[in-house]
């Protein structure tokens, strides 16, 4: 059956920290981005993640979306500080860490395709789950991160439910989703068939060390859900990697312009969510929401 990645899809379409001294950065205590310049980097990152893409010739899968964190942007850093100093200044205690910078874009845009055309593989590497950006004149930094996941967490039902419950306070409200501002939407209501089938596509991401739509046997959302008893009209997938958290996820979602379209979709009424943990993978936790309208 036809599917387009993450989009809807009605039937007839089918732990390791990385160290380094500034003296490699290169950049002097940076002024965080304007939120407006960081917001619109940020949503450039996130969609070229969101589609298969090549990387210095190669082709690469799909990377779940950064999340942007407010203490990656105001990270100091100087050439005399360790990374890991100037984070624990700022309260974020990272698995994971790396820093890219550049400088000669004048403009968000310009500054996107230097990213991109120097540093694709650590844009698009799914280990990383929160994003900082900061900007001094034609100087930019990006700090991609993925902290530690949380003690205790919660089983996957109740991570489900306030999924459930943050999904619907976002379509609550009007949300900007990339260049688009949709308006707010009607709640959804939860559904067990969706629910398990997001659990088992977690799992396999989990067990399998791997981040796709498309499971190892190359099923796809629409036709996992379908054989587990969901008889659906439309459908859609979102999917994350390394977040600890539900709040944390949604937020990524939201981030990602094509997933916050699905999350204010209002045609879906429907939805399922669940995580699986596997910590000897690449992202340590992986997350599944299936959309839907049943028939």
């Amino acid at each position: 059956m036809p599917h387009t990645a993450h989009s809807t899809c009605r039937r007839s379409c089918g732990n390791r920290l990385t160290l380094l001294t500034l003296a490699t950065v290169a950049l002097l205590g940076g002024a965080s981005a304007s939120a407006s310049d960081s917001q619109q980097l940020i949503a450039l990152i996130n969609r070229y993640r969101e589609a298969p893409q090549t990387c210095a010739g190669k082709p690469t899968e799909v990377a779940g979306p950064l999340v942007p964190d407010e203490r990656l942007a105001r990270a100091q850093l100087a050439p005399s500080v360790q990374l890991q100093d100037a984070l624990q200044r700022v309260d974020y205690q990272p698995a994971t860490v790396k820093v890219l910078t550049l400088s000669g874009p004048g403009s968000v845009e310009a500054a996107f395709e230097a990213f991109k055309q120097r540093y694709c593989a650590s844009l698009l590497d799914v280990q990383y789950a929160d994003v900082g950006a900061q900007h001094t004149g034609n100087t930019w930094q990006l700090i991609l991160a993925r902290s530690f996941l949380p003690s205790g967490m919660p089983e996957w039902q109740v991570a489900g439910q306030e999924i459930l419950q943050l999904v619907n306070a976002a379509r609550a409200k009007a949300q900007r989703c990339g260049d688009q501002t949709l308006s707010p939407a009607a709640p959804l209501r939860w559904s067990e068939q969706l629910g398990q089938s997001a659990l088992a596509h977690s799992r396999d991401m989990a067990v399998h060390n791997y981040f796709s739509h498309a499971a190892k046997d190359g099923s796809l959302a629409g036709t996992r859900a379908m054989l587990d008893g969901y008889d659906w009209q439309l459908i859609g997938e979102n999917i994350g990697a390394g977040q600890g958290t539900a709040e944390h996820t949604v937020a990524g979602w939201l981030a990602s312009p094509t997933y916050c379209f699905n999350l204010m979709n209002p045609d879906f009424t429907e939805l399922g969510g669940a995580y699986a943990v596997n910590p000897q993978s690449d992202a340590g936790i992986y997350w599944t929401l299936l959309l839907g309208t049943p028939q």
